[in-house]
């Protein structure tokens, strides 16, 4: 018995032993590879590039004073639309103390000259009523008197303009009021109420009272990549996304690509202009939102898409289905069935890719099947 049972046991060792290194061999032995089937199919390709940029107004002009002096009124606020020729602010003026004193030392001798040939045309005038002189000595002096008196009036218009910033005669046309020069949207008022401002001349810029901009006339401004720069040209559609407005897309025409780069972040990038094109009716082009264009701010984040290439109708099959050695070009078309994994090495000639999917211009039929990516068992 005892024999029996030891007989047992080494049979029972023996075949986990056996049955070990068998269930070991087996899984280590590699296992066939199978890979998907894939169908070429027709269908429009399109490669496209993404720029990153702003909107901005193709106009933005900064009203500035015609005159120093402190705001005394402000008339607009920043959001608010304006008229070219309303008023946004007025002045109180601060006279320059050297013009103030010419001006006033000019008025008093135009004062001086107007009196003097004033009792001068009196005098003459009564000799030339009594006969004792001629009309020719009489005129002499009426025209000098007119001279005086027109000299007198542009002196006293002079210094109301240095002291006050305003004559008698252009009282609607005061350099006190500070005018808009275009119509359009105020972006910006920097100033307050009391706020000293000097007017532009050469020797500086001067204080912005306001920015105006016309709204309806953006741009859209970005950087694009020198490695496809080359492939743009001026007329190119664009399609304008703007992040802050949801669903919301306009066309632009692309119209201006700077001659030369700018370096960023270790790459060379060139800037682009497009015409950014609002529809009449105040929709978008293709999200339909009612009035998306009064929304639009100036300086919003957007994306232009640009179609660099695309081809129409042609034969393509994914890109993961594509090997390459060399310079060559080639697909493993499928023999016989699919569980067969039989399988075909062709050359073919490529086009246009869009990341996904790739044309296929010669070397592949329409009904014929290639091999794809490994099918990975996960088990």
């Amino acid at each position: 018995m005892k024999k029996a049972l030891q007989l047992f046991a080494a049979l029972l060792v023996a075949a986990i032993f056996i049955g070990t290194f068998a269930f070991l061999y087996i899984n280590s032995r590699p296992k066939p590879k199978r890979y998907e089937t894939l169908e070429p199919k027709r269908q429009d390709l399109v490669r496209t590039t993404v720029v990153t940029g702003k909107i901005e107004p193709r106009d933005e002009v900064a009203v500035k004073p015609q005159i120093s002096g402190i705001i005394t009124e402000l008339l607009k606020e920043a959001g608010q639309r304006v008229e070219a020729g309303e008023v946004i602010a007025k002045l109180k003026v601060i006279p320059d103390m050297q013009q103030l004193s010419s001006a006033e030392s000019r008025v008093r001798l135009a004062t001086i000259n107007h009196n003097q040939t004033r009792t001068d045309h009196e005098r003459q005038k009564t000799l030339f009523d009594k006969g004792l002189i001629s009309a020719n000595e009489y005129e002499k002096t009426r025209q000098a008197f007119d001279q005086a008196r027109e000299e007198l009036a542009a002196a006293q218009d002079n210094l109301a303009v240095v002291r006050d910033g305003a004559s008698r005669s252009n009282a609607s046309a005061s350099n006190t009021l500070v005018r808009s020069t275009i119509s359009g949207i105020i972006l910006d008022i920097p100033v307050k109420v009391g706020n000293s401002v000097i007017q532009s001349n050469t020797f500086n810029d001067g204080t912005t009272i306001a920015t105006v901009a016309d709204m309806n006339n953006l741009i859209f401004r970005g950087n694009i990549d020198e490695t496809e720069v080359g492939r743009l040209q001026a007329g190119m559609n664009m399609e304008i996304t703007i992040g802050a407005m949801h669903n919301v897309r306009f066309d632009a025409a692309l119209e201006y690509i700077s001659p030369k780069a700018t370096e960023q972040g270790g790459a060379n990038q060139f800037e682009i202009k497009a015409a950014v094109q609002i529809p009449a009716d105040g929709n978008s082009s293709s999200s339909g939102t009612p009035a998306a264009s009064s929304l639009i701010r100036s300086g919003y984040s957007a994306t232009a898409k640009i179609v660099l290439e695309e081809a129409r109708n042609v034969l393509t099959i994914p890109e993961a289905a594509i090997s390459f050695s060399g310079d060559s070009t080639f697909v493993y078309v499928v023999r016989g069935d699919d569980h067969a994994q039989d399988y075909e090495r062709r050359d073919v000639v490529t086009g246009l890719s869009d990341g996904i999917n790739i044309e296929v211009r010669s070397g592949l039929e329409a009904d014929e099947r290639v091999r794809g990516n490994e099918i990975v068992d996960k088990k």
